[in-house]
């Protein structure tokens, strides 16, 4: 059992108790348990164990006992209880845009149907629309949220949601009476995946009406959603709804925080305020009355964000921390975090030529790398087990050596300051071995060592698997270690907690997969690797000169996994780079 297994369960429950019309509460509590679950350093079967899972902060008893519950029988008594209640289908019914709980409650009881495809019939035919406080209106939006949903899926990745985000915000944010402009939600967190768009404005309401024109007619949007005095929604050519909010100048830094959420910091922030005989909220900072009730008389004064971190004893804490899980702690006693920025990362690891599955030769690589002021290039192919994808026998191995041989001495007589490093990446077998014997892979500057293939082995025998290849002497770094696919595959079942502690005291280090698909290490583990003391690399596993370019996510989710630039080996030198890679083989 893994903390991901217990925390799929939590928010399972959580889903659930929406539909069964639980007190929303206790409902919140069970999603606040699961964002904690997935934070753990360590695997929540210890704690089982130890008898301590209610000294973790948000697990109150009663979780604590579902939890064991879970790990005892394979399911969660709350949880049996619910699917008793609630329909399976349901549930899928929630990532239908503008459709809550309360309508698909109703539309259930009423019309007795539970899958997607009746409820769509029920809107072409009338029936949702003759319910009360639905209409026809509501079910036309409801068919075509369906279509998009159909087309689109509910969540898009970060390149995706950042390719809609980025125009909208830069031309937002130029139109007359536009006072502050930024991209708020989950995006401006930097989570891998992204539901909604959300943009929040600063404005004098004189203006709004203006803006909401100018943001509706823009050449992106194809539907427009809804249109009110503060907030308007479109759909977007790539089916993501994208929503403004206009809010008074005044109210714009606590705004833009509550929009950025996540909900787990909010909910901290409010209590923080509330300690200090304050409220917060999404119009403002105020003080409480001698009832404890919000005071909106009294504003208290702040002119951004950072600000109101400052009224409540923290200093600024940057969006992509704002998870609840460990923030607070962090930025009560220092005055910021140092965080790997773009342009720290000096040279390219991971990336594939024609001698695999890349589109280009290691020279057009390297020229592309050069283009964009990077100092080197390591190129990582595919080794020979991965015939699917143009694995390297032996023979090609050696020329490819020799190519980069060749390649390196003609950039030093162009004067190029640009080093082509012999790696790979070669596969985990089954058995932990890598792909080649000892004398081949001494050849190497370094080796990514990765699974392809087995990737729902039991985790007993995958943790082995990891485990031998972690000991390999010649293992410089684990390649996406879970595999996963970000919306359509999921990933292998492992201990990562367990697999960073290897990882760490062997001096291997766990690269940040940078590829919008993969975004592996996932971020969550940050805090286990920052206390381990964890190196990575940002990779963008690069199959073209275009996938170079995916260092940028690699560098938002090594920011939000909290990595300095000291932790990353990419950000050093050539020469700097080659030499942690020596010591690795020869410690």
């Amino acid at each position: 059992m893994t903390n991901q297994d217990v925390a799929e369960k939590l928010r399972e429950v959580y889903n659930l108790m929406q539909l069964a019309g639980e007190n929303r509460f206790r409902a919140i509590a069970f999603d606040r348990a699961a964002q904690t679950i997935e934070g753990l350093n360590e695997e929540v079967t210890k704690r089982i164990e130890e008898g301590t899972l209610t000294d973790i902060k948000g697990i109150g008893k009663s979780i604590a006992e579902d939890i064991k519950a879970f790990q005892e029988t394979g399911t969660m008594p709350v949880l049996e209880a619910l699917k008793e209640k609630v329909p399976e289908g349901l549930i899928e019914w929630l990532n239908i845009s503008g459709l809550g709980p309360k309508n698909i409650a109703k539309i259930h009881k009423e019309l007795g149907i539970t899958e997607i495809a009746e409820l769509k019939e029920a809107c072409q035919s009338g029936a949702v629309a003759a319910l009360p406080g639905l209409g026809q209106k509501s079910a036309d939006k409801i068919i075509k949220s369906i279509k998009y949903l159909e087309k689109f899926g509910e969540r898009a990745r970060l390149d995706q949601a950042l390719e809609i985000a980025e125009p909208m915000y830069k031309f937002i944010k130029e139109l007359n009476g536009v006072q502050q402009c930024e991209i708020a939600g989950s995006l401006r967190r930097s989570r891998e995946t992204i539901g909604d768009i959300d943009i929040i404005v600063a404005a004098d309401e004189s203006d709004a009406s203006t803006i909401f024109d100018a943001f509706t007619g823009h050449e992106l949007v194809v539907e427009i959603l809804g249109r009110g005095d503060t907030k308007s929604s479109v759909r977007t050519e790539n089916g993501r709804q994208v929503d403004l909010r206009i809010v008074k100048p005044e109210e714009y830094p606590a705004a833009l925080m509550y929009f950025t959420g996540s909900k787990e910091h909010n909910i901290v922030m409010r209590q923080r305020a509330r300690e200090r005989g304050m409220a917060l909220n999404e119009y403002g900072l105020f003080e409480l009355n001698d009832a404890k009730e919000t005071d909106f008389d009294k504003p208290v004064k702040t002119s951004s964000e950072k600000e109101i971190y400052q009224k409540l004893g923290l200093n600024f804490v940057p969006p992509e921390h704002r998870e609840d899980r460990g923030e607070f702690e962090y930025y009560t006693e220092h005055e910021e975090m140092k965080l790997v920025r773009d342009g720290d990362i000096k040279g390219v690891i991971h990336a594939h030529s024609t001698y695999s599955d890349g589109k280009y030769s290691i020279k057009q690589m390297a020229e592309a790398c050069i283009e964009r002021g990077y100092t080197y290039l390591g190129i990582t192919d595919h080794s020979r087990t991965a015939a699917y994808a143009g694995g390297l026998a032996i023979d090609d191995v050696k020329r490819q050596w020799d190519e980069i041989d060749e390649l390196n001495e003609a950039l030093k007589s162009d004067g190029k300051n640009f080093t082509v490093f012999r790696g790979m990446e070669s596969d985990i077998l089954s058995d932990g071995s890598l792909d080649y014997p000892d004398e081949i892979l001494k050849g190497f500057d370094f080796v990514i060592a990765s699974v392809h293939s087995g990737l729902e082995m039991p985790q007993d025998k995958m943790m082995e698997r990891f485990k031998h290849a972690i000991e390999n002497p010649y293992t410089t770094m684990l390649g996406h270690p879970t595999g996963r696919l970000l919306l359509r595959r999921d990933g292998s079942k492992l201990d990562i907690n367990k697999i960073i502690e290897w990882a760490a005291d062997a001096g291997v280090a766990i690269e940040i997969n940078a590829s919008p698909w993969r975004l592996d290490l996932d971020w969550s583990y940050g805090n286990k690797a920052k206390e381990a003391g964890l190196f990575t690399s940002i990779n963008p596993d690069a199959h073209s000169t275009e996938g170079i370019d995916d260092i940028r996510y690699g560098v938002m989710i090594a920011r939000k996994a909290k990595f300095e630039p000291a932790r990353v080996l990419n950000t050093k030198s050539a020469d700097e780079f080659l030499e942690w890679c020596r010591e690795r083989r020869e410690s």
